[in-house]
């Protein structure tokens, strides 16, 4: 096998965030091209059109004036940002203009490196030369199935297995200096199918692993959905909780229809700190919303918040801990908001 067997995560080379916080320049911004999806998956809420509908969320792909002025809202800050995720909750492809958006913010000089993470259905050989030549920097592909039977079973949506695979093959061909990565979920995968797995796809991308579902959707119970037992972490790792998210100090996420959300797993829209329509990122990166939850975090309030109190991704998906450093950022995350606003 050719790939690298190591998570999407990258471990190596972080930032001590005890040691930056606050930011003047998010270090991380999602935009979500598209909050709508064409698969049905059991694990993901996006994939429940009926719970979807009853949270009144806006569903469509990005308009490209509201991504355009995301980019051009990027001048503003003091550095450029290290990471451009394209992706936050739907199918990023189904945004027609995606290849136009990552030649857009790599033309902008305000962002370092860009990713999307796609289920790869509609990634033809075109897409991919439009993609790679628009200057993606790394593109995950989320695997749902080793057979079209099972791609049916856990997406509710007909794949032809062989031609997906090709694609891939094709992508990674032609890639360039765009790492491509391949993960599926092992928690629907037998024992033969994790050594399919491998044998599939390991020659045709750069990094490749066997995730596990995690409960990490903000209201939503993978468990309940799936039917699986979750007691280990998403990267086989050990479960241990944070009580501070650090996220919300490094990131921030715009979704499709123009609103901010303090958290990229903001599905449901409770956790909202703004609109780029109405106001700059940079104003609302520095705003009271997102200044009020970073404070009450570090107050250890967080399980205050009936969005934040559960959240699984503090548990199962190998969070920065900045818990032993809480009452020392706290005092200097107010210094910094009397400074600014003397």
């Amino acid at each position: 096998m050719k790939a690298a067997l190591k998570p999407r995560i990258n471990l190596d080379g972080r930032t001590a965030l005890e040691t930056v916080i606050p930011l003047s320049t998010p270090i991380v911004l999602f935009i979500d091209p598209s909050s709508t999806c064409n698969f049905q998956c059991t694990f993901c809420p996006t994939g429940d059109r009926a719970l979807i509908k009853e949270t009144g969320r806006w569903q469509g792909a990005m308009r490209w004036e509201v991504f355009q002025k995301t980019i051009d809202d990027l001048h503003d800050f003091e550095r450029p940002l290290k990471v451009l995720r394209l992706y936050k909750e739907g199918e990023p492809l189904l945004n027609k203009r995606l290849p136009d958006m990552i030649r857009y913010a790599k033309d902008s000089g305000c962002v370092e490196y860009i990713d999307t993470t796609t289920n790869g259905f509609l990634l033809s050989p075109d897409m991919s030369h439009r993609l790679l030549d628009a200057g993606l920097d790394r593109i995950n592909i989320s695997v749902d199935g080793m057979s079209s039977q099972q791609y049916w079973e856990f997406t509710k949506t007909r794949v032809d297995f062989d031609s997906f695979v090709e694609n891939i093959r094709y992508l990674h061909e032609h890639s360039g200096s765009c790492e491509v990565c391949v993960k599926i979920p092992g928690d629907i995968l037998s024992e033969d199918d994790k050594e399919r797995f491998f044998a599939t796809f390991g020659d045709i991308c750069d990094r490749i692993f066997i995730e596990n579902f995690a409960p990490c959707w903000p209201e939503f119970d993978v468990e309940a959905y799936t039917g699986v037992d979750i007691s280990i972490g998403i990267y086989g790792n050990e479960i241990r909780e944070v009580e501070t998210c650090p996220y919300i100090f490094y990131s921030i996420s715009v979704n499709s229809d123009g609103s901010v959300s303090l958290c990229f797993l903001d599905w449901a829209r409770r956790l909202t700190v703004g609109d780029v329509r109405q106001q700059s990122l940079r104003k609302i990166w520095t705003g009271d919303a997102l200044f009020e939850h970073q404070l009450a975090h570090l107050r250890g309030q967080r399980r205050e918040n009936p969005t934040c109190a559960g959240c699984g991704q503090l548990s199962h998906c190998l969070p920065d801990n900045i818990d032993p450093y809480a009452a020392e950022l706290a005092d200097r995350l107010v210094a910094a908001r009397r400074r600014a606003a003397a």
